[in-house]
């Protein structure tokens, strides 16, 4: 379904560029036979059940390519990270079921320790790598493609029909018991969302769209498949790029810029954002964590032509579920807390505020934001158990499709009806745009410190966000270069802590739980008497 909507695009946008990453550019008419080729070559290795390849890859047009050549060849794709240690990639992989692999060429060094431990055999496929690795020798169990036979491979261009409820992509997000948890995202999610926000934001043939995310981001999808259903250009910066976004949007003169609030703080904190800097841009979105007033106010003045949307949405509810328009003459005062509000749901989803008995909250009381609707996704993958605690039904919903998402955020919808966003009811938190489990970074402190008094703070805090996380052990042997040292082997980067902080014990509470409040003193006082 989803392949199927680029592929009709494609068809009147032939020779339009639809990708370019660096000095490659890929019309449509290219991008479709590059990904054709490579679905092409998936089906020999793709079960019956479940039909899932995963994506290894950078910021080349083989990557981009392969996400839509999966679709293509009627499966789900699982993407990978590179910048991951290859351990998490690993549990990734083997959780998945993935019987296919696709690696871009810049990361085929980073396969070996990947696949050591998967016992299945896979078909690895190489795009743009013309010669085979050394490792496969020892690695005689899978199967290779390279570029050769991809390039002589006839495209692949009409996809088979797909089920609506079949899985898009598999995306792990962090989990709570230290392995990442794989939330089932359905073509039928995807193609609700797009058809959600298209009319809104009417990306068409002239624009030019940043991509600014992994693949592991499923904002990812966002920038994809909007852009390559409206016959957009797609805009991937090389990694030189990414720090300076700033002259990215200039030198592309992008017309839709799309990233987490960061990289507006980051720039407004350098005296970036001069008035009127971005004159092509007509569209600027922020998604991905809480957006502060003064980030959306200098980014509006930099932009002054663009109309400026945050947007908020887990992985669950499919990229985005409600928006908020900024409004320079309003929308500060509407702020709470000094951040923007999330505004209202898409127009197919239905938002809730409820109590802790799941009993509907009037306006302008606190409680936990549930969503329902055609965006919600199936689930957790091969985690019954999870899916039903966060996956309900309301008792007060006598309505079609009583569904609910527990998105564990606390907001409250304020008099003119707009959602307020006043953060977590638990133990996650978001950096960077990225869904942060602090359990599974205090699982694997706990291991490499060799303690169990151990605790990861969302610490230090600005305006609007959390900066960092702090880990607070006592009774470990190690230092703190040690302990973040093995951490940064088992963790993504952004989910190590900044630092790790020694005490002789740690502060509990009356019910003799680590009292999080106190440390979270203690650390501020350090700080304020620096």
């Amino acid at each position: 379904m989803l392949a199927a909507r680029v592929l009709a695009r494609a068809a009147t946008s032939r020779d339009q560029p639809a990708l370019v990453t660096g000095s490659e550019t890929r019309s449509y008419h290219e991008l479709v036979e590059g990904a054709g080729r490579i679905a092409r070559v998936l089906q020999p290795g793709l079960s019956a059940s479940p039909r899932f390849a995963a994506i290894l890859g950078g910021r080349s047009a083989a990557t981009y390519e392969a996400v839509l050549g999966t679709l293509i060849a009627g499966a789900g794709y699982v993407p990978l990270n590179p910048k991951f240690p290859s351990a998490r990639n690993a549990r990734m992989l083997d959780s998945s079921g993935a019987t296919a692999l696709v690696v871009s060429r810049d990361c085929s060094e980073l396969v070996p320790e990947i696949i050591a431990a998967i016992e299945r055999p896979l078909r690895i496929v190489f795009p743009d790598r013309e010669d085979q690795p050394a490792w496969c020798a020892a690695h005689p169990r899978h199967t290779y493609v390279l570029a050769d036979e991809v390039s002589r491979a006839t495209p692949k261009l009409e996809p088979p029909a797909v089920d609506p409820s079949s899985i898009a992509y598999l995306l792990f997000t962090s989990g709570s018991t230290g392995d990442p948890k794989g939330v089932m995202v359905t073509h039928a999610n995807v193609l609700a969302f797009l058809d959600a926000v298209q009319p809104t934001f009417a990306i068409c043939e002239t624009d030019r769209c940043s991509q600014m995310f992994d693949l592991t981001f499923d904002l990812s999808v966002f920038d994809l498949f909007l852009s390559w259903s409206a016959g957009a250009a797609l805009h991937v910066p090389a990694e030189a790029e990414v720090s300076v976004p700033d002259a990215f949007v200039k030198s592309r003169a992008l017309t839709v810029w799309f990233s987490v609030p960061s990289v507006a703080m980051l720039l407004r904190q350098m005296r970036r954002l001069e008035p009127d800097g971005f004159p092509s841009l007509r569209l600027s979105l922020f998604c991905g964590e809480r957006l502060p007033v003064a980030a959306a106010r200098a980014w509006q003045e930099c932009a002054s032509r663009s109309r400026v949307y945050n947007l908020y949405g887990p992985t669950e509810v499919t990229i985005a579920c409600t928006m908020y328009r900024w409004d320079p003459e309003s929308s500060e005062a509407r702020a709470k807390d000094g951040v923007v509000p999330i505004g209202v749901a898409l127009d197919a989803l239905t938002a809730a505020v409820v109590d802790d008995s799941y009993r509907l909250l009037p306006h302008g009381q606190k409680g936990e934001l549930c969503m329902k609707g055609p965006q919600v996704s199936a689930g957790y993958w091969r985690d019954a158990a999870k899916t039903s605690d966060r996956f309900i039904a309301m008792s007060w919903d006598d309505g079609p499709d009583n569904r609910w998402y527990r998105t564990g955020d606390v907001a409250f919808v304020d008099d003119a009806g707009v959602l307020i966003h006043c953060g977590r009811n638990d133990e996650q938190v978001k950096l960077f745009g990225y869904r942060i489990e602090l359990g599974e970074v205090e699982h694997v402190l706990r291991a490499v410190a060799g303690t169990d008094f151990a605790a990861v703070l969302p610490y230090p805090t600005y305006e609007g966000g959390v900066r960092g996380l702090t880990a607070v052990i006592a009774g470990s042997a190690l230092d703190e270069e040690t302990v973040l040292t093995a951490m940064a082997g088992r963790l993504p980067e952004y989910m190590v802590p900044k630092e790790v902080v020694l005490i002789a014990a740690l502060p509990l509470n009356p019910n003799g739980k680590i009292d999080r409040p106190a440390l979270l003193q203690l650390l501020i006082a350090r700080d304020e008497a620096l």
